[in-house]
């Protein structure tokens, strides 16, 4: 899916395109047409939005320059930080972190109280480049003395937004979710959250981050980046940032994300 705006400027200045998985609004479409209205406007020139079901999906985009910006998680930044650089990252609860959470069905008795407890369940994660739905729940298996071979099944469901709905209906004993989106999904009081409940939280990790390419330095990205980060200066831009439960966008260090990077290392999942 591709949103735009249209007019006189669209047809003589190139478009930035910005790259995203799903967004957790139901009225996704909506309102990634009015936050492109309004980065277009203060970026003087058209923002457009695509959106693809997984990570690996938007990288391939991003480095074969189909995209000039994306927001990812902070475990494909990490496992190509070489490649990438740091846009801005957004600020949920005043800070730029995030947990990760595992959820099982609400009220459910017999269902897992913890990590310990997965042997023989069914786990369902969000997407194989995924912090919180993916990297955070290989560290915890390994640390309760259980491997995949341990669980009954595990699957991904290639959103977070998924995972809650996969635990609420019973298709899943438990999932690894991110608490942002939890959170957020409990704020638009989504049903899939309200049968869900949290049985443990991660630490604080590095919120998913607005990157580019390495080197990409041109007028239009770095206008973007601005824009962003005074999104909480504007009627408008508060507005669109509490349809998104944040605070606001803020530069970071790569140096932010050196946990995530030692989480991965940790299981093996990037090479020191």
């Amino acid at each position: 899916m591709a949103l735009t705006l249209f007019g006189a400027r669209a047809q003589t200045v190139a478009p930035l395109r910005v790259g995203l998985t799903a967004v957790i609004l139901a009225d996704q479409a909506a309102f990634l047409a009015r936050w492109s209205e309004y980065l277009s406007e203060r970026v003087g020139a058209p923002v457009v939005f695509v959106a693809r079901e997984s990570y690996q999906a938007i990288l391939d985009l991003l480095f074969s320059d189909q995209l000039d910006a994306a927001w990812i998680c902070g475990y494909p930044y990490v496992r190509h930080q070489a490649q990438l650089e740091l846009l801005a990252v957004p600020l949920y609860r005043g800070e730029p972190l995030y947990q990760s959470y595992l959820i099982r069905t609400r009220g459910g008795a017999s269902g897992p109280r913890g990590w310990g407890d997965l042997k023989n369940s069914v786990l369902a994660y969000s997407d194989p480049l995924s912090n919180s739905g993916w990297l955070v729940a290989q560290a915890q298996l390994r640390a309760a003395g259980l491997s995949q071979r341990d669980l009954r099944r595990s699957f991904f469901a290639h959103s977070h937004r998924n995972v809650a709905e996969a635990v609420a209906i019973g298709l899943a004993h438990a999932g690894c979710i991110d608490g942002y989106v939890w959170e957020t999904m409990q704020l638009q009081k989504m049903a899939s959250a309200a049968n869900t409940e949290v049985v443990w939280k991660s630490d604080f990790y590095a919120f998913p981050p607005m990157v580019v390419r390495a080197g990409a330095h041109g007028a239009a990205l770095l206008a973007l980046g601005g824009a962003l980060m005074r999104m909480h200066e504007d009627a408008a831009g508060q507005a669109l940032l509490r349809a998104l439960n944040l605070n606001g966008f803020s530069s970071a260090a790569p140096a932010l994300f050196d946990s995530i990077k030692a989480l991965a290392l940790s299981v093996g999942a990037v090479r020191a």
